[in-house]
């Protein structure tokens, strides 16, 4: 691998691309290498395979947070779709590749998903809506029905997915955003104000207001409802994604609001 960027990053734009991050002195890595090379040259295609030498790629390595290899992710469209760490059997990669490669499906989905929290966030929490009713199995579909709709119907957060998935930790702090809606714990005036508008803000999906509201309830009181303002702070730029402009505009504002 020459180059992470063209060959992982602006290829998986056009195809899945799984990553195997590996070191020549790691000995799981010899077994997994031969298994997952094998099943790349039978997918004919469909999927690429791209080995990086954690020792050679140490930025690349750090920038994804690889803590022990073998360590498997699956690229699509730029953003890691999936993920495994050790040595698998080749029954259960392929099992792996089957429900994680993108399909027509996934495909329709990542569109929903892209349109959420857009200005075309109504249409996408529809759309939603009918796709989990005609795909019921889909655990990725239902959480983020439930994170686009917390406002309106808290109790979609109830959304249980293995801790492996690479959703797992958006399911739990979808949770704590859930709980502003939920939290009946007495709280002061100026308190409770900030809460109710940030309730308010959260049914009318304007997640600026909302993140205004719960940065100043964190600023009155820290403990509030088990910390709630600051975990569904924390809840709230996980769902946006860095790069979202609410999470770059209030990130620090919320930052020094906790000291």
């Amino acid at each position: 691998m020459t180059n992470f960027e063209e060959s992982v990053l602006m290829r998986s734009q056009q195809v899945p691309v799984v990553v195997d991050f590996w070191a020549p002195w790691c000995g799981p890595c010899q077994t997994l290498g031969p298994v997952i090379e094998g099943l790349a040259k039978e997918a004919g295609g469909k999927w690429e395979l791209v080995k990086v030498n954690t020792d050679e790629q140490q930025e690349i390595s750090a920038r994804y947070k690889i803590r022990g290899i073998p360590a498997v992710k699956m690229f699509y469209m730029g953003e890691v779709k999936a993920e495994f760490t050790g040595v698998l059997p080749k029954h259960q990669i392929e099992k792996w590749l089957a429900e994680n490669l993108p399909d027509e499906q996934n495909n329709q989905l990542t569109k929903l998903v892209d349109a959420l929290f857009t200005y075309q966030h109504a249409e996408a929490v529809r759309g939603l809506e009918k796709f989990v009713i005609e795909q019921p199995a889909m655990q990725e579909a239902q959480l983020w029905l439930a994170a686009s709709s917390l406002g309106t119907h808290p109790e979609r957060a109830e959304v249980k997915l293995p801790e492996n998935h690479t959703l797992y930790e958006l399911s739990k702090q979808v949770k704590s955003l859930a709980e502003v809606m939920t939290c009946q714990e007495e709280a002061s005036p100026k308190l409770a104000e900030k809460i109710k508008s940030a309730q308010e803000a959260l049914k009318q999906y304007n997640y600026e207001a909302t993140i205004k509201s719960l940065i100043e309830a964190t600023m009155i009181d820290k403990n509030y409802c088990n910390e709630l303002p600051r975990r569904a702070s924390v809840a709230l730029f996980l769902m946006l994604g860095e790069h979202h402009p609410i999470t770059k505009n209030y990130r620090r504002q919320f930052n020094m609001a906790l000291y």
